[in-house]
């Protein structure tokens, strides 16, 4: 079928502000509370009729531009722009497009736009991946339609070979890859293990919450039964390989996999190779090595896309993720060695898709299995945020995704009580009421993504996703 042509009517964005049961350290960063975003748009179809769809998002500072100068609410307010000039060129077009086409259409003028006033192109992605997101449950709602099924179906009319975005997929054929995606019935939550996180009772944090939940990774494994773990790294050698023997102590036995993240810590290649001829020779570490799938980014992005990786990539894979800033960046990033790139829910869904066809695209020609798409996590907290996430990586048919917002904040606690009753309602299997409040379901370290494969929308199951909308401050 065509894909849907519509107008963008209107587009509302409100907030709630989220905090943290235990810090998240990542890198240089430490964040204790930031705010969430909320999207609602309103969409006009050619016979006149409308439906409204909706997204949300964390906004975490120190990620997206990591500045040291800029205060948090300076970060904030980066992305706040980069929503309100999103919404500015989608509510301007003149003519009704396909979802895509409103993405592709206002993808270089957005970025050219944020550069001009000196913010980073993960800045500019900000944006739009979220009004994408909305633009989407919309037409699925209108349609009737699950994300898997409506992907599937490319309902929203990808055509990379008519926007100039990823010529390099020039002859894909695109249709045939996403007709051939099946959503999956269970995925592996990858839990991370923050720079600030305690491993074990020895090191019991300070001001640790009294809520029942885990505080300690110890008791996070046998809690939620976890096999699959993201270890982050701080850029120091010595700190690393003692940290990665002491969790190693801890997971053994219990991790199926294994990625570490270096959130951009090592200032070069050959810091890093430092690093991986140590973490490599470490006695102790061994099952470790070989339990890791990956390493994300460990260097810093203004270095990691300007010299040749290939002979690191030979020792273990290298992902993109902070370099993964634009649409071409991954194909710079497959000619210097790196043969991973992060599907991240902040960067925008299309990307993900654009770059999961170029992997199955580049392992059909070069007749192997190198290149991979990894599920990535930037603290998506229970509600639309993380269901929407896992729609997207259950219908990629990734195994295992990066989940962290189950540790990091007390699941739905802070939202009003019908909220959290209705999304309980709405998505049975993926929640659980525990511990005084609803939360995300882990079983066996796995999520149930059932529920999210069939619901309307894009993952949202009804209008407005159960979200109690009078209960946030409406903002810009």
């Amino acid at each position: 079928m065509d894909a849907p042509r519509f107008h963008v009517e209107e587009i509302r964005f409100a907030e709630r502000d989220v905090a943290l049961r235990l810090p998240f350290r990542f890198g240089a960063a430490t964040v204790t509370a930031c705010p969430q975003v909320y999207v609602r748009a309103r969409i006009r179809f050619e016979n006149g009729r409308t439906a409204e769809g909706c997204a949300a998002e964390m906004m975490v500072p120190k990620w997206f531009d990591k500045n040291p100068a800029l205060t948090n609410e300076q970060n904030f307010e980066q992305l706040r722009f980069a929503l309100r000039d999103a919404r500015e060129a989608y509510l301007a077009e003149d003519e009704a497009q396909t979802a895509w086409t409103h993405f592709a259409s206002n993808y270089a003028a957005l970025q050219a736009r944020a550069k001009a006033k000196g913010l980073q192109a993960l800045v500019a992605s900000y944006g739009p991946a979220l009004i994408d997101r909305a633009l989407m449950d919309a037409l699925c709602l209108h349609t009737g339609q699950s994300f898997a099924a409506a992907m599937s179906a490319n309902l929203c009319g990808i055509d990379v070979a008519g926007s100039g975005l990823a010529d390099d997929l020039a002859g894909f054929g695109m249709s045939g890859f996403l007709a051939s995606r099946s959503p999956r019935k269970s995925i592996a939550a990858r839990h991370t293990v923050g720079l600030a996180d305690a491993i074990d009772d020895s090191d019991p944090l300070p001001d640790a919450p009294a809520d029942g939940l885990p505080t300690t990774l110890a008791a996070a494994v046998q809690r939620y039964g976890l096999t699959h773990f993201k270890l982050k790294l701080c850029g120091h050698t010595a700190q690393d390989i003692a940290r990665l023997e002491r969790i190693a102590r801890v997971i053994d036995g219990h991790a199926q996999l294994v990625t570490l993240d270096g959130n951009e810590q090592y200032a070069d290649a050959g810091d890093f190779a430092v690093f991986l001829d140590r973490m490599l020779s470490t006695p102790v570490l061994w099952k470790l090595a070989q339990k890791t799938a990956f390493v994300e980014q460990p260097i810093r992005r203004d270095a990691a896309l300007q010299r040749d990786v290939a002979a690191l990539g030979k020792r273990i894979p290298l992902l993109i993720d902070e370099s993964d800033a634009t649409l071409d960046a991954f194909v710079q990033a497959r000619a210097l060695g790196y043969t991973g790139v992060s599907s991240k829910s902040c960067k925008g869904f299309y990307k993900s898709v654009v770059n999961a066809a170029r992997c199955a695209h580049w392992n059909a020609s070069e007749k192997a299995d190198r290149y991979f798409l990894s599920g990535e996590d930037l603290t998506m907290q229970a509600g639309i945020g993380v269901q929407q996430d896992l729609a997207l990586v259950g219908w990629l048919g990734l195994s295992h995704v990066e989940r962290n917002g189950h540790h990091y904040v007390n699941g739905l606690a802070a939202v009003p009580e019908a909220e959290q009753q209705a999304l309980l309602k709405l998505h049975p299997g993926l929640y659980e009421p525990s511990d005084s409040a609803v939360r995300l379901a882990i079983c066996g370290g796995q999520l149930a993504l059932s529920p999210l494969a069939t619901a309307p929308g894009f993952a949202t199951g009804k209008p407005g996703a159960g979200i109690s909308w009078d209960a946030m401050r409406s903002v810009y």
